[in-house]
């Protein structure tokens, strides 16, 4: 905001006076204050080096099988679209090379994804549960009542 539009602001203190707080919903009041939250603390969670340890597993399995995919992913279509003659080649009656990769693209999409459930399943759904455990154990935040959520 500009200097002029600020000062007009402030020249008016009716526009301040106009507005309210806000009223609470339906009885819920939301508060800032940190004393008064309840439930896991994400901020403690994602600055974890627990958590830290399972997003370095996720990423060396998922940046090179995805770098894997668009590579081959791409090499199919400039194959179709700059080597046609190749592509049109036969390998059987009327089944071609760009036939055949075509398939091979569904074919690689399923293979990927078995193997990502499977690494998950084995790598990085144990320790999750573990930290989850961990973050469930820890004692809760009291609130204003001092009854835990």
């Amino acid at each position: 905001m500009s200097d002029a539009t600020q000062t007009a602001i402030r020249a008016y203190p009716q526009h301040r006076a106009r507005r309210r707080t806000p009223k609470p919903f339906a009885g819920i009041e939301r508060s800032t204050d940190s004393t008064l939250r309840s439930g896991p603390d994400y901020q403690a969670i994602a600055a974890s080096s627990e958590f830290h340890a399972i997003r370095r597993k996720v990423i060396t399995f998922v940046f090179p099988m995805t770098a894997l995919f668009l590579l081959w992913y791409l090499g199919y279509v400039l194959l179709a679209a700059y080597r046609t003659e190749f592509m049109a080649q036969p390998v059987f009656g009327e089944i071609n090379i760009g036939l055949l990769m075509g398939i091979g693209q569904f074919v690689s999409t399923v293979l990927i994804t078995t193997a990502y459930v499977r690494f998950s399943e084995r790598f990085v759904d144990p320790r999750i549960e573990e930290l989850r455990a961990e973050v469930d154990a820890a004692p809760q935040q009291a609130d204003v009542d001092g009854e835990r959520r």
